[in-house]
């Protein structure tokens, strides 16, 4: 009786299976480090900070909105038209100009609407951004109340698109006053 040999193709599917997995794995981590992530910086502190901190920031927040309000003055705002496929509502854009800007900040006391004069401010910060890279941020500390405004001068801005405008008010009685809003150069 004579033996029939018979083909086996397995040993050569699983590593023909093998490959495939490594060259997979392969590209999926070169693909993925070839993007850049950017951290974010809401309330002007990083993320990580933030997300163990949460629950005290919005409070703080809370306790400085309760009497108070920041506005930003004398800047022109772009409309903006609601994405119809979107529940999200978008808020009117601040117009920069290209070149040097100014911002102007006032304080208001919500009780009767009228601008504050002094506040015991234990430091004030102020940040323009673009929404999701940290490469183009300019930070401004250290800043004073000038004739009862918060005046930021000579941001020079060149690169075109959208930007984020962010204010940071840290109080002595503890509590946090941030405004942010967004803002584009065409």
């Amino acid at each position: 009786m004579e033996r029939v040999k018979e083909k086996t193709y397995w040993p050569h599917m699983i590593v023909g299976f093998l490959m495939m997995a490594v060259t997979l794995g392969y590209w999926t981590i070169r693909s993925a480090s070839s993007m850049p992530v950017q951290e974010s910086n809401t309330y002007m502190q990083k993320y990580q900070i933030v997300d163990m901190d949460i629950n005290k920031l919005l409070s703080k927040k809370d306790a400085f909105n309760k009497n108070y309000m920041i506005e930003l003055t004398q800047k022109e705002r772009m409309v903006v038209t609601d994405n119809i496929h979107s529940n999200r509502i978008q808020e009117d854009q601040i117009v920069l100009k290209d070149g040097k800007n100014s911002f102007t900040f006032i304080i208001k006391d919500k009780s009767n609407s009228t601008i504050v004069s002094s506040l015991d401010v234990d430091s004030i910060e102020f940040l323009l951004t673009r929404p999701h890279t940290k490469v183009d941020d300019i930070l401004v500390k250290d800043i004073k109340f000038k004739d009862d405004k918060i005046i930021i001068n000579n941001i020079n801005i060149k690169k075109k698109g959208r930007y984020t405008i962010q204010i940071r008010l840290d109080m002595k009685d503890g509590s946090l006053g941030y405004y942010q809003t967004p803002a584009y150069l065409k």
